[in-house]
């Protein structure tokens, strides 16, 4: 029942960052990067446009996983189904801001594609606390899992699903996760930029 929640997380941010990192790859291999460059529209605006569709569609797909985890392996619901959706959605909010960092760095969607399963793979799998106890960690890599957003999320959402508890006895994942969500939006804005 404890590592049930856990394939959420994982499963919610390989299609978050892969997805977001591969449409504005797409758009450099086709050419059309420059044609936006021209148009009157923020760095910004631009990525605030390129994330809300994925934010959309990643937070259906979210659902669709926890609806089939009960379905199919008896998850409880002991939450609220709002307080779930918020949490989710903070959490993919981070999740699509990696995936459009990404896409500043890499030229073609093969290493776009790669270092976004580098990226969400990994860290999501071992240091979420999904597969090994954070607490089991060396001290060292403890401190590490506090940068990974999976970590905070797979807290706040077994607290919500298996505890029933509300936002507000949540707030130290919740910061966490807003704060990841604002650093790797800001820094994909100001490479975005640059470029």
């Amino acid at each position: 029942l404890f590592l049930r929640p856990g394939l959420i997380p994982y499963i919610s941010m390989i299609t978050a960052v892969v997805s977001t990192a591969l449409s504005i790859v797409r758009e450099k291999e086709s050419g059309t990067m420059e044609q936006i460059r021209m148009a009157p529209i923020s760095t910004v605006a631009y990525v605030i446009g390129k994330t809300v569709p994925y934010l959309l569609l990643s937070q259906l797909t979210g659902i669709a996983v926890i609806l089939a985890s009960m379905v199919l392996f008896d998850l409880p619901m002991r939450g609220s189904w709002l307080d779930l959706s918020l949490v989710l959605a903070l959490f993919l909010v981070g999740a699509l801001g990696t995936g459009v960092l990404i896409s500043t760095a890499a030229d073609t969607q093969q290493v776009a594609y790669q270092s976004a399963m580098l990226v969400a793979f990994l860290p999501s799998f071992i240091l979420s606390g999904f597969i090994f106890p954070i607490s089991s960690m060396p001290t060292a890599l403890q401190y590490i899992t506090l940068l990974v957003p999976a970590r905070h999320f797979l807290t706040a959402l077994r607290a919500v699903v298996l505890k029933g508890l509300d936002l507000p006895m949540l707030w130290q994942p919740l910061l966490a996760m807003a704060v990841y969500a604002f650093v790797v939006l800001g820094l994909s804005a100001v490479r975005l930029a640059r470029r």
